[in-house]
């Protein structure tokens, strides 16, 4: 007699793959686990499978071979890009959020987790995980975004800091020219961070020239890494020509008027085709 009914195991089962995204488990694992059948775990994992699917709500996936096994990757579906597009865009474009300068205040959206976890599951959902092994940002705002990011493709997350710590032990240093002010600054990553050779993907919360995703790109050249790709939470329209290229955007922010007290935001709409 099994110890857990079917509908146990899958409640169970769900739990651990979403608990752990990207993280490939045995079935015998889950034989161990719940004290059931090879085949009726598999049975198990087709049900989830199918209602997940079914639901928009992710996709679990099973591997052949001996290495193989079962998995959950944390995607974001259309229909959820678009309700949080929506949401965004309306909470962004409120008036009072223009700061004096024409700034935008975002920190209460940024460190909404919530929010966080929703931009982050999104924009690992627009790259390839196969051959990224780190999630890399810079000591900003945009930490929460790309550790929810990291937590999606179940791999770890490295902040390039904006200055040295004795507690970092040895660190790489380069010196960038920020695309907006034009000024020289300055970042280092602990040598111990990043493996030789290994994928990155660079994620930042707001991008106006580029400056910032550029000296990231420089930074990882020093640790001879691969840059799989860029993407951001906003980015300006203008300046159109940016320091990098290819780099995704969750959304345009098209104009802050703070004269007229306007602010025009627009989502990536190529995003929720």
């Amino acid at each position: 007699m099994d110890r857990f009914k079917r509908n146990e195991r899958i409640a169970a089962l769900v739990k651990v793959l979403c608990d752990n995204p990207n993280k490939m488990y045995s079935l015998n694992s889950f034989v161990e686990l719940f004290g059931a059948a090879k085949s009726t775990i598999s049975e198990d994992i087709v049900i989830a499978k199918s209602v997940f699917e079914e639901l928009g709500l992710g996709v679990i996936e099973t591997v052949p071979g001996a290495a193989g096994g079962v998995r959950f990757r944390a995607t974001a579906s259309a229909k959820e890009s678009m309700d949080f597009f929506d949401k965004l865009s309306k909470k962004l474009s409120d008036p009072k959020r223009i700061i004096t300068g024409g700034f935008l205040y975002m920190a209460d959206i940024i460190y909404n987790p919530q929010i966080a976890y929703s931009a982050g599951k999104i924009l690992a959902s627009c790259f390839d995980w196969n051959g990224i092994k780190y999630v890399v940002t810079v000591e900003t705002k945009g930490i929460p975004i790309a550790l929810m990011t990291a937590r999606a493709i179940g791999v770890p997350l490295v902040i390039a800091r904006r200055d040295n710590r004795v507690t970092e032990g040895p660190t790489v240093n380069i010196n960038f020219v920020s695309g907006s002010t034009g000024r020289i600054q300055t970042m280092s990553l602990s040598k111990r961070a990043l493996e030789r050779g290994a994928g990155v993907l660079i994620i930042d919360d707001f991008m106006k020239a580029g400056g910032t995703a550029r000296g990231m790109m420089d930074l990882m050249k020093e640790f001879e890494a691969k840059v799989v790709g860029i993407g951001v939470l906003m980015t300006t329209v203008q300046p159109y020509d940016k320091l990098v290229n290819n780099y995704i955007p969750l959304m345009y922010l098209e104009e802050v008027d703070e004269k007229k007290g306007v602010i025009k935001i627009k989502p990536n709409h190529q995003l929720i085709r």
